[in-house]
């Protein structure tokens, strides 16, 4: 009996990912894959851990705005900060992705990068989801950290690639899921290089620089990490791009898409999620040659004990 991945259930996708490790990792076998090469990516919103209601950065822009309200009153009634004021969970839909990371790069302008990653340590200690009442840290899947686990063993190299903001994911990637900083890749805002009491500093500028999604996600694992991926990971269609960049590569490789469909122990969703969906990446599973993961069916378990 094969003990690896406990959290997951014998089934299609759990053969599939262990043949595949099995494969590209056997020295004499036609699908062989050095160690240099095993590159393994992951988004991080509802792939590594969970992003329902919303994606944990909406609320930390939501109490980042709010504390930046109290000193600027004026604030309050400016588009699209007025939203978040007045908890119009629907003009916050209505923003996106992209347009709530704005909103995050926007209020943090002259802020440093030492200051912000403080700021964000300090609200992921504390934050919990309004839902399911643990912290958001908490609320990573435990057949995934099994997943990263398994990878490292053979020499896989473990990178996140979010449309989340790098720079809070930073702060907790190591300890959560055991990637080290330096393999994230997010969306990020500009920044500047100054002098501030004789010591240079990395300042964040009210723009957003790069919005890692759909397909500048290739295009930034091409920039950061020089490799194409031989295993990716995603949720939605966000992620499709990322998962044909990497089966499209000629060699062995193993796309795999995560269906939330446990409204019992999670959420149940694809379509609807506005600021997410899941629709051509399910519906063109088969012809995209994806490994569809069910949660209800092919996870145990959801949540660390």
């Amino acid at each position: 009996m094969d003990e690896r991945l406990p959290s997951w259930r014998a089934s299609n996708a759990k053969s599939a990912i262990l043949d595949f490790v099995d494969r590209v990792t056997r020295k004499r076998g036609p699908d062989f894959v050095p160690p240099e090469d095993r590159i393994a990516t992951f988004d991080n919103d509802g792939t590594l851990w969970c992003e329902r209601p919303l994606q944990p950065q909406f609320y930390f822009a939501k109490q980042r705005l709010e504390a930046f309200g109290h000193a600027d009153p004026a604030l309050q009634a400016r588009y699209p900060f007025k939203a978040f004021f007045d908890h119009d969970i629907d003009k916050i839909k209505e923003l996106g992705k992209q347009g709530v990371l704005e909103v995050v790069v926007a209020v943090h302008a002259g802020v440093t990068a030492d200051k912000f990653d403080a700021i964000a340590g300090k609200w992921l200690r504390e934050a919990t989801n309004p839902k399911l009442g643990k912290r958001f840290v908490d609320l990573v899947y435990k057949p995934q950290l099994e997943l990263l686990d398994l990878l490292r063993d053979n020499e896989f190299r473990c990178f996140i690639v979010s449309g989340g903001g790098m720079d809070v994911i930073r702060g907790f990637s190591e300890e959560a899921y055991g990637i080290p900083r330096e393999n994230v890749i997010g969306s990020s805002g500009k920044t500047t290089l100054e002098e501030r009491y004789g010591r240079f500093e990395i300042v964040k500028q009210a723009q957003l620089g790069s919005f890692d999604d759909r397909e500048v996600k290739p295009q930034n694992i091409y920039l950061h990490i020089g490799r194409r991926p031989i295993l990716a990971f995603g949720n939605s269609d966000g992620d499709l791009a990322m998962l044909r960049y990497t089966l499209t590569g000629g060699g062995p490789a193993l796309g795999l898409l995560l269906h939330h469909d446990d409204a019992e122990r999670e959420f149940a969703y694809d379509r609807e999620f506005i600021l997410s969906p899941l629709a051509d990446a399910l519906d063109n599973a088969d012809n995209y040659g994806l490994t569809l993961v069910s949660m209800k069916d092919d996870w145990e378990v959801v949540f660390p004990g």
